[in-house]
């Protein structure tokens, strides 16, 4: 049974690695699929998220995850990879209103697309790829939320 683990990924944070290795343990294949988004200015090119989230599950010594990249509506991609189940972490409250109103989306747009929320470990539930960017961007120390490859990746983007 096969999963997909959406999102960009800009960075990788220790909350994305805890759901994925999560999802590994549950699924026999995780999908993380990479959000290719043009309107979105990213720190990290698709090609660098992509590696550098196969470079992590690899250090994790995880092999049932596969990376692949997508734009568009996130149904499509299902369609074409033959995948019925899209899993999402839920930090707060909030993210279940948004991540509840898209899953009724593309539960509409795919018939049988179900989701499933996996709660943050508390110890993550307050780490965002935005918050990460904000802290690098002011040369800010990121090594509780990213890790240690990742951090060095941030280091050299932002030059400190």
């Amino acid at each position: 049974m096969k999963v997909i683990y959406p999102g960009s990924f800009d960075p990788l944070t220790l909350g994305h690695i805890d759901i994925i290795k999560r999802l590994s343990k549950m699924f026999d294949e995780v999908v993380v699929a990479v959000l290719i988004n043009e309107h979105k200015k990213s720190v990290f090119s698709l090609e660098e998220r992509e590696a550098i989230i196969k470079e992590q599950m690899i250090k994790d010594g995880i092999d049932n995850v596969s990376i692949s990249s997508f734009d568009g509506l996130l149904v499509n991609f299902a369609k074409e990879n033959d995948i019925k189940i899209v899993a999402r972490g839920l930090r707060e409250v909030t993210d279940y209103e948004y991540e509840k109103n898209i899953a009724m989306f593309n539960s509409k747009l795919m018939d049988g697309l179900e989701t499933i929320f996996l709660l943050s470990d508390p110890n993550y539930s307050f780490i965002s790829s935005s918050g990460v960017r904000e802290v690098a961007a002011f040369k800010g120390d990121v090594s509780s939320f990213v890790s240690k490859e990742v951090e060095e990746r941030i280091k050299e983007k932002f030059q400190y």
